[in-house]
């Protein structure tokens, strides 16, 4: 059967790109596999076929074939880049069919970037900004369920970016705000909601206890997120860093301060992997 055709959106890269139009034999070979499997039709084969592996931008290097080797398109860290140069590296994404998210991405940016991509979802909070290559429409189903867990609401910019990276991987997401150790009983209020997920990121300041109480609670691996809140002890979220680091809950596994990108991005690849598992509901 081959897959369902999309609408997308008349986004090119503009004359100021320039492409590497080599195609490398292994991505060719991927392709063909592809089309007869019937998993790929015959107008996206020859398209994908022609695409190039690297935009060259003067300033940025765009890898284009990131999707086919690590299942997503590259991502955008937009603190320090002019948004001359956020607006040529989104349209030679765009102009690949590749959905667009963009982290640290301020409101003076966001507000230039929205008109030039109007169907941009710019999140304040989170400081990310989604731009869907695809008909909104034609968006397949949600692939695999994270839940997103706040020690407290001073964490929430942290959730959030943790948030729109999982929505842009295509997860299913639920999130569970401020049930931090300070009253324990918030979170058991909250224990149905973590059942069937099949990743949890948990983001915490201060001590960072919670992802160790949240990882006796389940069965699924815990992403632990530290945050740089807390007051001088907490040496700007190394406290909480060496605390989950040092947990005694084996399902917990630790990213960087601050990062709920990177926290966001391992759990929906765990969600991604255990939807496929699981098959077609």
């Amino acid at each position: 059967m081959s897959k369902a055709r999309h609408s997308y959106l008349p986004v090119h890269a503009g004359p100021s790109a320039s492409y590497d139009r080599g195609m490398n034999r292994e991505r060719l070979e991927h392709l063909a596999r592809q089309l007869l499997a019937g998993r790929l039709d015959l107008p996206d084969f020859l398209h994908e076929a022609a695409q190039p592996a690297t935009a060259d931008l003067n300033e940025a290097q765009i890898d284009l074939d990131r999707r086919r080797r690590c299942g997503y398109p590259e991502v955008v860290f937009g603190e320090g880049k002019t948004v001359g140069t956020l607006e040529r590296i989104f349209q030679a994404l765009l102009a690949t069919r590749a959905d667009v998210l963009a982290t640290r991405i301020s409101a003076e940016q966001a507000a230039h970037l929205q008109t030039r991509f109007p169907q941009g979802h710019y999140n304040a909070i989170g400081r990310t900004l989604r731009i869907a290559a695809t008909d909104p429409s034609a968006e397949p189903a949600p692939t695999g369920h994270v839940v997103v867990v706040t020690a407290g609401t001073s964490d929430l910019p942290v959730a959030e970016e943790a948030r729109e990276t999982l929505l842009w991987m295509g997860a299913s997401v639920t999130t569970v705000l401020d049930v931090g150790v300070a009253g324990p009983h918030r979170l058991r209020e909250h224990l149905g909601e973590l059942d069937g997920a099949d990743a949890i990121v948990v983001i915490a300041g201060m001590e960072g206890a919670l992802p160790s109480v949240v990882g006796g609670y389940v069965a699924c691996p815990v992403i632990a997120v530290p945050t740089s809140v807390g007051y001088g002890a907490s040496l700007g979220g190394f406290a909480a860093l060496l605390s989950m680091l040092n947990s005694c809950a084996a399902n917990v596994s630790v990213v960087n301060i601050d990062a709920g990108f990177k926290g966001g991005y391992v759990a929906g690849l765990i969600a991604q992997a255990a939807a496929r598992r699981r098959g077609p509901v």
